[in-house]
This record gives C-alpha cells, structure tokens and sequence, in this order.
C-alpha cells in the first residue's frame, strides 16, 4: 500500500481533528499524551503503529528529515483499538527531545500555531522491534508491511 491516507479513523476526547490541543497534553502542562482511538482497520490488520509528528518546526537533519518528531509508539496489537490518556503500554521509539516518552507540544517562542499530526498506521504483521527506534527507522522498517493509516491533526501555540 505504501504511504496513503485509507478509510481508517483516528479520533480523540481530547481535541477535534484541526482543533487546538488542550494544554494539559503539551510541554508546558501535565505533558501527558491523549486518549486516541481508531476503528476501521484494514482486514488482515495484525498490529498498529502511533506517531506525532510536528512537520511545522524549523529543522532539517544531515539526512534530510524534516519535522520535529514527538511520539513514536509500536508493537500495539492488531485487538487494540486505541490509547488511555498518558500510555505507557507497547514498544516506545526515541523522539527528538532524545528520549522514548511521549513529548507534548512546544513549539518555539514565536514561533506561532504548529500542527501535530497523530497517526495510526495498519500492518499487516506482527512486527516485533526493539524499542529504541527513531520514526525514521520505524517507516522504513514498516513500510512493507502498511496496509491502512490516518491521521488526527490537533493545533498548538506557545503561550
């Protein structure tokens, strides 16, 4: 399937989707990450993957990557169908603040309104990586294995 937007739903109690975020869920409050639940998965659908992903912040890597990444969650099995509030359940990746938690919203001062993309991604397989890994590493190790993925989009400017 490669990287498209499929019939999958990704929602929250927290924030609609192009909503602001409520602080509680940012850096500059409880940072704790928001109940996410997605339903019409793919047939076949054995395990999910969960990103945040802040395309807005001004950086770009030596390797190209753009983005500042928040969340990197795997190994969540194809039975779930969503994220309590503050998840510490499942396989964590390493985030751009260098460590594998989940990391709220900050954009720079001054920066203005970023959007944070959720996603929920379908694989196909039980994929079973180490923890660890950066989102980049985690695409290009699932990608052949995508099936269905989509996104909830929440906004977020300093205060």
């Amino acid at each position: 399937m490669g990287f498209a937007l499929s019939n999958m739903r990704l929602t929250s109690t927290a924030f609609d989707n192009d909503t602001p975020i409520p602080a509680r869920y940012t850096g500059e409050a409880e940072d704790v990450s928001p109940v996410l639940s997605w339903s019409d998965a793919p047939e076949g659908t054995q395990s999910f993957a969960v990103i945040c992903h802040d395309p807005d912040a001004p950086l770009i890597s030596g390797r190209g990557t753009y983005g500042f990444v928040h969340w990197t969650l795997y190994n969540i099995s194809g039975s779930v169908a969503g994220l309590p509030e503050g998840c510490s359940d499942y396989t964590t990746g390493k985030n751009d603040f260098g460590n594998t938690d989940y990391g709220g919203p900050m954009p720079p001062e001054g920066h203005g309104e970023h959007k944070y993309y959720f996603w929920v991604l379908a694989l196909d397989k039980e994929v079973n990586l180490d923890s660890g890994l950066t989102m980049w590493e985690l695409l290009e190790r699932i990608e052949p294995h995508v099936i269905g993925m989509n996104r909830l989009i929440g906004t977020y400017r300093r205060s």
